[in-house]
C-alpha cells in the first residue's frame, strides 16, 4: 500500500470549515494526516471534521486565550502537533478615508493577529515534537502588491509574509515557516465577485493562465509547503496567482496593443489604411 504524503502527520487548520481552509484539511486527511480543525463556524467545523475523520474545536483567532485553549484540546486530541496552516481571514473593501477603524482594526485582529496567535499557541507543541515540523501561513498577493481598496487587508496580509520570514530565522533549523499568497480564488469569501457578470473580465486578460484559482489548486501548494518534498524550504512566500501579479496595469495594455501593431501587415502603397490598436 502506497503511503501517504503526510502519513503520521498531525495538523491544526484555522479558517478550516470552508474555502481553502476545507480543501487543505480534506487534502491533508487523504495524505494520511490527522485533522483539527479550528474556525468560529462551528457546525461548518463539524461537518469537515465528520467527512475526514478529523477533530473540531470552536474558536475566534482575535482571542489569543481562546486559540491557546483550543490549540491545546486540538493537540491532545490528535496526540501532538507537526503542522500548523493558518488560514483564517477577512476582508473587505473601502478606500482609506472611508474606512472605520473598528473594521481596520477588525481585518488586522483576524488577518494578522490572529495568525500571530496561531502561531504562537502552535509553536511549543510543534518544538516538542520529535523531528520538529511545519507551518504554513495564508497571506495573500495583495500583500507585496496592495490591491485597491484594500488596504486594510493589503496591510495585514503584508504582515503575514514579515511574520513569515522572521519566525523562519527564530526557529529554523527545528521548525520550517512559509507562507502562500493566493490571487483570485474562487471561494465561499470571493463569491459575491463572481455573481456579477463581467466585473471579473479584466482581471482574466490580466492573467497568463486567464482562469481564476481553485481551492484546491491553492490547497496542493499548501500541501508541497507541509511536506518533506520542500524540506529545504523556509521563509519563502509562494504566490498562487496564475501570473497575474506579472501584470503592470496601463503599460501591459499599452506595450501588448503596439506589438499587435508591430505584428499586422504593413498598408499597402497607396491604400490609405493607418494601423490601428
Amino acid at each position: 500500500m502506497t503511503r501517504g504524503t503526510l502519513e503520521g502527520a498531525r495538523a491544526v487548520v484555522t479558517g478550516g470549515a470552508s474555502g481553502i481552509g476545507r480543501a487543505v484539511c480534506e487534502r491533508f486527511a487523504a495524505e494520511g494526516a490527522r485533522v483539527a480543525i479550528l474556525d468560529r463556524n462551528a457546525d461548518g467545523a463539524q461537518e469537515v471534521a465528520a467527512a475526514i475523520g478529523g477533530a473540531a474545536f470552536t474558536v475566534d483567532v482575535r482571542d489569543a486565550a481562546a486559540v491557546d485553549a483550543a490549540t491545546a484540546a486540538a493537540v491532545e486530541a490528535l496526540g501532538g502537533l507537526s503542522i500548523l496552516v493558518t488560514n483564517a481571514g477577512l476582508s473587505s473593501l473601502s478606500l482609506v478615508h472611508e474606512t472605520d477603524p473598528r473594521q481596520f482594526e477588525r481585518l488586522v485582529q483576524v488577518n494578522l493577529l490572529g495568525t500571530f496567535h496561531a502561531m504562537r499557541a502552535a509553536l511549543p507543541h510543534i518544538m516538542a515534537n520529535p523531528g520538529g515540523g511545519v507551518i504554513v501561513n495564508n497571506a495573500s498577493g495583495s500583500a507585496t502588491r496592495p490591491t485597491y481598496g484594500e488596504l486594510a487587508y493589503s496591510s495585514a496580509k503584508a504582515g503575514v509574509v514579515a511574520l513569515t520570514r522572521g519566525a523562519a530565522q527564530e526557529y529554523g533549523p527545528t521548525i520550517r515557516v512559509n507562507s502562500v499568497s493566493p490571487g483570485i480564488i474562487r471561494t465561499p469569501m470571493s463569491e459575491p465577485m463572481f455573481a456579477l457578470d463581467g466585473a471579473l473580465d479584466p482581471a482574466w486578460e490580466a492573467t497568463p493562465l486567464g482562469r481564476a484559482g481553485t481551492a484546491d489548486e491553492v490547497a496542493d501548494v499548501i500541501l508541497f509547503l507541509a511536506s518533506d518534498q520542500s524540506r529545504y524550504v523556509t521563509g519563502q512566500d509562494l504566490v498562487v496567482d496564475g501570473g497575474i501579479g506579472l501584470a503592470q496595469p496601463g503599460i501591459t495594455t499599452t506595450l501588448r496593443n503596439f506589438v499587435e501593431m508591430l505584428r499586422s501587415p504593413a498598408p499597402s502603397p497607396g491604400s490609405g489604411d493607418i494601423p490601428t490598436t
